[in-house]
This record gives C-alpha cells, structure tokens and sequence, in this order.
C-alpha cells in the first residue's frame, strides 16, 4: 500500500490512475479537495477496491497520522500543493499554507511514523516530493538548462513556497535520516488540467470562440512534459531512486508559449477546417515578474535510472486536444461560477 496525498488533482489523478492500471498494489489517496481537485478525475475506479479516498489536508496531523497507523503504507507520494503561478500572486498566503506549512506538518506525521517502524520496513519505507522546475528560477536565453545542482533562485510566491518545502524536505532526510526522494518536473500538460493552465485554457477558450490571452510578447520558453510521461518517472523514481537525492523530470521539449498557442490552433484548424483559431489570439500585459525561461536537463534520471518521456510535444499535444474535444462534459462541469469570476480578475485588467 501506498498514500498519495494531492491525488484528485491534475497531476495526482493521472498518478493514481496510472498506479492502479499498472499493478496491484492499492493507494490510499487523501486529497482536500480544494478547487483544482475534483473527484471526477477519479470516476473509473469508483468502485475499485484498491482505491481508498479520504477528504482531508495534509496539515490534519491527526487524520494523517491515523491513516498512516491504519493502513501502515510503504511510501507516500506527496502531489498536494497550490500550483499555479497567477493564483500566488493574488493571494500568496493559502500557498505558504498548503506547500510550507502543509508540508511540515505532513513531514512530521511521516517522521513519527517511519520511526516506530521495524528496521526492514524503515530501510523500505520511502516518503517522495513533486516538485517543480520553477524552484531554479529564470534561465537567460542560451544559459545551460537546470540540473539537480542548479541553485534556487524562486522568483514567484508559489515557487518560492515550493523551494521552502523542498527545503524542508531534504533538511528531514539530512537531519532524522527519513528516507525522501525529490523529483523537479517541468511544465506539465495532458488529461484532467484545470483549464487556467496555458494549454487547456487555449483549448478551451478556442473552442468556445473566446479570446486566447497570450502574456506579454509571447516568447517565454518553457519545457513540457506529458502527465503520463512525468507518472512513469514518478514511478521509477519511487522504485530505483537513491534516498536523499533529487532528480529532474523533463520532456525534452523546450518551446514559447506564442508557439503553443499557434500549434494548438493549427491542429484545431484540422479538425474544424472552417474556424480560423489564430485570430482569436490577443496579447494581453504581462504578469508581474515573469520568468523568462525554464528548461530542465533530465540527464541523471536517464543515466542512473533508464527513464526517459515516451511522448514527444507533437504526439502529446495531439493526444491532449482529442481528451478536450472527448471530455467537454467534464471542462463545462469544472469552469463554474467561480472559475468564471476567476479568469475575469486574472485577465480582464491585461487586455489591451
């Protein structure tokens, strides 16, 4: 058995439903349910056995702390955090809460745990962070991409709170010896995204006949990596990866965000000859303090422990747009009122 926490969410369903169709191993999945956390990711294994759900936050030490007794997991993979960007410059604090102190208080029902363990199970036991790429901070344009030894360098409330928690992370294994593992990832895209995110936001808005708000001069660069891509890397990061190390998950596919934007409408073109999508496409002001640039160097989990993406942009992209164009239910389902009210703030005082 392991504990996913954070396993409603985007990153997090694909996790647990990758575990599940993979092995036989079950997952207890405690998730707060929070706006980006939605149930319905989860609907074909409703009924499966192997898939316990609990409603909670990974700052309830003592709903975590009965759970890790009663189920007495071998792992736990902590997805829980707020993730986007332009929601932490709105409003930084629910951030420091989830991904600082969150984080903390899950560590210190974790350390409690592992240490009544017998001495096989404490040597087996494996406690793994999801990172993000964010945490190294912004690359100038032909600067190497960041390793596992880059510097941190967060530029943005949500990337700092989740440098703190890396931080705190590798502080519990140096200084109680719990054994943790640290996986970076770029940026993420695929099935079950919230559509505030760049791609599902351009797919969705597209489809809609919306304007697609483009940040600034749309030439930030980004590395992205299919969810399921970045599932497998988990997986073999949990299995094979050495405690107290980190590693760097990326897809090798460093592009702009004008050139996502312009893809996504090209391949929609495709499938809708008569709809012109590029013309809905609206630079909008810039966020505050937009870094310019990621780009992980995903070398070390290739060479110490074989994994490398399956999905290159151009076959990931084209599998995300027919989940979109398959799945409308479930995007009009989760853009509600307060997704609405949501987007209003974020983009309308941008529109120039």
């Amino acid at each position: 058995m392991i504990l996913v926490t954070g396993g409603a969410g985007f990153i997090g369903s694909n996790f647990v439903l990758d575990w599940l169709r993979q092995g036989d191993e079950g997952v207890v999945n405690v998730d707060k349910l929070t706006y980006a956390g939605n149930l319905q990711n989860l609907s074909s294994i409703k009924n499966n056995a192997r898939h316990i759900f609990f409603q909670g936050d990974i700052g309830n030490t003592e709903l975590i702390t009965r759970l890790l007794k009663q189920y007495q997991p071998r792992a736990i993979v902590n997805l829980a955090a707020e993730s986007h960007v332009d929601r932490s410059i709105h409003g930084p604090e629910d951030f420091i809460q989830t991904n600082i102190l969150g984080t903390f208080h899950l560590l210190e029902a974790v350390r409690a745990y592992w240490t009544q363990l017998d001495h096989a199970a404490q040597s087996g036991f494996r406690f793994l962070h999801v990172s993000t790429d964010e945490v190294y901070g912004s690359l100038a344009p032909h600067a190497p991409a960041f390793t596992e030894t880059h510097g941190y360098q967060p530029n943005s409330p949500y990337s700092a709170s989740k440098a703190s928690s890396d931080h705190l992370v590798r502080a519990y294994h140096h200084t109680y010896g719990l054994p943790v593992l640290t996986t970076n990832c770029s940026n993420n895209y695929g099935p079950y995204q919230f559509p505030e995110k760049l791609i599902p936001l351009i797919i969705c808005n597209a489809l809609a006949g919306k304007s697609l708000p483009v940040y600034g001069d749309g030439l930030q660069i980004r590395d992205w990596l299919f969810v399921t891509d970045h599932c497998t890397a988990i997986r073999r990061v949990l299995e094979m990866g050495v405690p107290g190390d980190t590693y760097n998950i990326g897809g090798w596919n460093e592009k702009a965000n004008i050139e996502i934007v312009q893809t996504i409408c090209d391949l929609l073109t495709e499938i809708y000859p008569d709809r012109q999508f590029r013309q809905l496409i609206t630079y909008v002001t810039d966020r505050p303090g937009h870094d310019r640039r990621y780009a992980i160097d995903a070398t070390k989990i290739k060479r110490e422990l074989g994994w490398r993406p399956a999905e290159t942009f151009a076959t990931g992209i084209r599998k995300t747009i027919h989940w979109y164009l398959d799945n409308q239910q479930w995007t009009a389902d989760v853009q509600t009122g307060a997704y609405r009210q949501w987007i209003e703030k974020n983009y309308q005082q941008r529109t120039s």
